[in-house]
């Protein structure tokens, strides 16, 4: 059973504006975090002849999973960012000492941290913001068989932007569902001007 993957340095661009002080490595250090953990985890699951966790949890619960993995791992490997001590609050990363107590229930100053499996970058969010955002877009393989040659969870494609409230188009619920925004046409076009990463799905 293949269960790791890596980061592709030479995927990187090289010519993106990173904020905060960031760097290409810190994103690679932190897709690598992630590719590890799955790896560990896998390995042990399968050992024992039970599901790959890419299986068993659904995907928006796996997709939460990613982003708070991410969030933490790029606060560890960043120069200048950290994590917002806000329960929900926003943005995910905050600069060190922008904030009382690194905290913010909705603050300016930061990226937030999303992750989907749509090619492009394109995902919903709570609502509009200017803000800076950066798009995680991964793969899995839940179809292939038998079940234990399964890739790992790739990593595709990462976007960094900064976006406004303007960039967001408002999408339509109905009385029970939750209102969101995505970026409509031009804002993702803005969002993938600035990619970080672009990797094949195979």
């Amino acid at each position: 059973m293949h269960t790791e993957n890596n980061a592709d340095e030479g995927c990187f661009n090289k010519d993106a504006v990173l904020p905060y002080e960031l760097r290409l490595k810190d994103f690679e250090m932190a897709m690598q975090d992630i590719y590890d953990f799955f790896s560990d985890v896998n390995s042990l699951l399968v050992a024992k002849g039970l599901y790959r966790l890419d299986d068993m949890l659904r995907p928006a619960i796996m997709s939460g999973l990613i982003s708070d993995m991410l969030t933490s791992s790029l606060a560890r490997h960043s120069r200048s960012l950290v994590e917002n001590k806000y329960f929900n609050g926003h943005p995910d990363l905050v600069p060190q000492g922008k904030y009382s107590n690194n905290a913010v229930k909705a603050g300016e100053e930061g990226v937030e941290i999303k992750t989907t499996q749509k090619s492009g970058g394109a995902v919903d969010t709570h609502g509009a913001r200017n803000q800076w955002m950066c798009v995680f877009v991964y793969v899995l393989d839940t179809e292939s068989e038998p079940a234990k040659s399964r890739a790992p969870m790739k990593f595709t494609e990462v976007y960094l932007a900064h976006v406004s409230v303007e960039d967001f188009r408002k999408n339509l619920r109905g009385e029970l569902g939750t209102r969101t925004a995505t970026l409509h046409k031009a804002g993702v076009e803005n969002l993938r001007k600035n990619w970080i990463y672009k990797s094949s799905a195979t």
